[in-house]
């Protein structure tokens, strides 16, 4: 009977609250591996989602164009060849720019990506033909692309 009573007392002597030391750095391993999957994820996700920005940009720059051009049958100004007649729109992230050439009956505008989108580049010309010329991914010349070199669907 006192063997009984000296371990139950020995056994509620060792019970202690709390976690041990390994458990802990069990725990933040776990949390670490997550992160490192996640965090990448999550910037790439990001980052994608800055992009429509730029297209929206160009896609409305480039009705505007059209429309200039029906109405002067140029795409730039007269006095100030190779200038664009419609102003130029500012954008979050992204600096349009557009180059009239051939006597005012072609252009291009370039979205270029600036502070965070630094890397990133889209362009649109007078017959419509989108490119991807700078993407951190890979280019594509045939399309824009949020993920790089391969065409969005």
């Amino acid at each position: 009977m006192q063997a009984a009573r000296d371990w139950k007392q020995v056994m509620s002597a060792h019970r202690q609250r709390g976690f041990t030391l390994i458990e802990i750095m069990i725990v933040v391993a776990i949390l670490a591996i997550i992160a490192a999957v996640a965090l990448p994820s999550y910037r790439a996700y990001v980052m994608r989602s800055r992009v429509p920005v730029a297209f929206d940009m160009l896609t409305s720059y480039a009705a505007r164009m059209e429309q200039a051009y029906q109405d002067t049958g140029r795409y730039d100004s007269a006095g100030a060849p190779g200038t664009c007649v419609p102003a130029v729109p500012t954008g979050n992230n992204f600096t349009l720019t557009c180059v009239a050439a051939n006597a005012g009956q072609s252009y291009i505008a370039t979205a270029t990506g600036s502070g965070t989108m630094n890397g990133y580049t889209f362009t649109i010309n007078n017959t419509g033909v989108r490119a991807t010329t700078a993407h951190p991914n890979g280019t594509n010349a045939g399309c824009w692309s949020m993920k790089g070199s391969v065409c969005d669907s």
